[in-house]
C-alpha cells in the first residue's frame, strides 16, 4: 500500500504544536501520588512456574496497579545469573495479552530480565490475557478500549493502563536481582505509546524503545489513520456529535507525543512509512518532540509490522551498547 501520509523528508522535520492541558503535569503527579506502594496486600508477588526450560526461569508476577488492583505479567530471567541484571519491561500491542509462560524468550536468552506486562482487560488477539479491568467506563463506548471512559481524563481507560505501567517499572527497579540503573522500557504500537508515556512519567530510565507507537499526535492520527483502533474514536463521535471538544481534551492528557517532551532517557524509535494504523507523521511527531537523546530506524516499505525481527536485532545491539556504558552492578546476594 503506497504511503498516504507525509513524505519521509517532511516527516523528519514535522513538529506540530499540540494542544496541552494547563494541568497536564499536575494531573499525572496526582494520579501517581495516589497509587498504593508496597505494603501488606499490595506487595508484588513472584511465583516460579515450571516450563520445562532449563536456561530461562519464568515467574508469574502480580503487581498492584492502578488503585491497588492486580496486574499480571511474566518475568523471564536467564538461569544462573551472578550479577544484578539489566531489565527490559515490555508493554503489549492492542488486543494482546501476556500469553503463555514459555513464549517471548528473546530478551532472557540475551541475558536480561524481561517483564511482560499484561494489559488490563485485553488479550483477545494472538495472545490471551489474565488481568481484569473492573473499573466501569462511561456509557456509550464503542467496541474496543480507546473510547472507554473518554468523557473525562479521570475515568479514561489509559489512565489506569499508564499507572499500571509505571508501577511495573517501579517494582522491577526494586527487584533484588535487577540493576535499578539498567531498566529499559519498550513496546510495539499500543505498547510503544505506553513506553513513551512511561518515559515522561518515570525519571532515571536507562532507555526507551518505542516501535511504530500508538497514541501519538492523536488529533492527526484520528483524521488520517484509516484502520482501528483510531477509527473507534470516529465511530464514537459519529454517534455523539456534541462531544468532539470534550473527547479530544481527554485524549490530550494521554498523547504520547506530549509525554515524550518530558523524557530524558536515550531512545531508539522505529517508524514504518506505509503504516495505515499509526500514520508515520504521528510517530515522527513523538520522535521530533522527544526531549532526550534519540535515534530512529525507518522502514520505508513496511506497514504496521514495521521492522519486525530486523528491528529486534537493532534493539539488541542498541541495548548492549547502552548497558556497556553504565557502571557494572554488584554481585547478587547468596540465595
Amino acid at each position: 500500500m503506497p504511503s498516504a501520509d507525509l513524505p519521509l523528508a517532511d516527516c523528519r522535520t514535522y513538529r506540530p504544536d499540540l494542544p496541552e492541558p494547563d494541568d497536564f503535569d499536575a494531573f499525572w503527579s496526582g494520579t501517581l501520588d495516589a497509587e498504593p506502594r508496597d505494603g501488606g496486600r499490595d506487595k508484588p508477588a513472584f511465583t516460579l512456574v515450571g516450563t520445562g526450560l532449563s536456561q530461562v526461569l519464568t515467574y508469574d508476577v502480580t503487581v498492584p496497579g492502578h488503585g491497588g488492583r492486580p496486574v499480571r505479567g511474566w518475568l523471564r530471567m536467564p538461569a544462573g545469573a551472578t550479577e544484578p541484571l539489566g531489565c527490559v519491561v515490555e508493554f503489549l500491542g492492542y488486543g494482546r495479552g501476556r500469553g503463555l509462560p514459555h513464549e517471548q524468550l528473546f530478551w532472557a536468552c540475551a541475558g536480561y530480565a524481561h517483564l511482560v506486562m499484561d494489559t488490563r482487560g485485553q488479550g483477545w488477539s494472538e495472545a490471551s490475557g489474565d488481568t481484569a479491568d473492573p473499573d466501569p467506563g462511561a456509557a456509550g463506548t464503542v467496541p474496543g478500549f480507546v473510547t472507554r471512559g473518554v468523557e473525562s481524563p479521570e475515568t479514561y481507560y489509559y489512565r489506569r493502563v499508564f499507572a499500571d505501567a509505571v508501577r511495573c517499572v517501579e517494582v522491577m527497579r526494586g527487584h533484588p536481582e535487577v540493576d535499578p540503573d539498567r531498566v529499559v522500557v519498550t513496546g510495539i504500537s499500543q505498547g510503544g505509546g505506553i513506553a513513551l508515556a512511561v518515559s515522561g512519567l518515570v525519571p532515571g530510565l536507562a532507555g526507551v524503545m518505542p516501535d511504530v507507537p500508538f497514541l501519538c499526535n492523536v488529533p492527526r492520527a484520528e483524521r488520517t489513520g484509516g484502520l482501528p483502533p483510531y477509527t473507534e474514536i470516529a465511530s464514537y463521535l459519529r454517534l455523539h456529535r456534541d462531544r468532539t471538544d470534550m473527547v479530544f481534551r481527554t485524549l490530550s492528557y494521554f498523547d504520547a507525543a506530549l509525554h515524550a517532551t518530558r523524557a530524558t532517557a536515550p531512545a531508539l524509535f522505529s517508524v514504518a512509512m506505509m503504516d495505515e494504523i499509526c500514520p508515520p507523521s504521528t510517530c515522527f511527531t513523538a520522535y521530533n518532540r522527544y526531549a532526550g537523546p534519540k535515534d530512529i530506524r525507518v522502514y520505508e516499505f513496511n506497514g504496521h509490522e514495521g521492522g519486525a525481527e530486523y528491528h529486534r536485532a537493532e534493539q539488541l545491539t542498541w541495548v548492549r551498547s547502552l548497558f556497556a556504558g553504565l557502571p557494572s552492578g554488584s554481585p547478587l546476594p547468596v540465595r
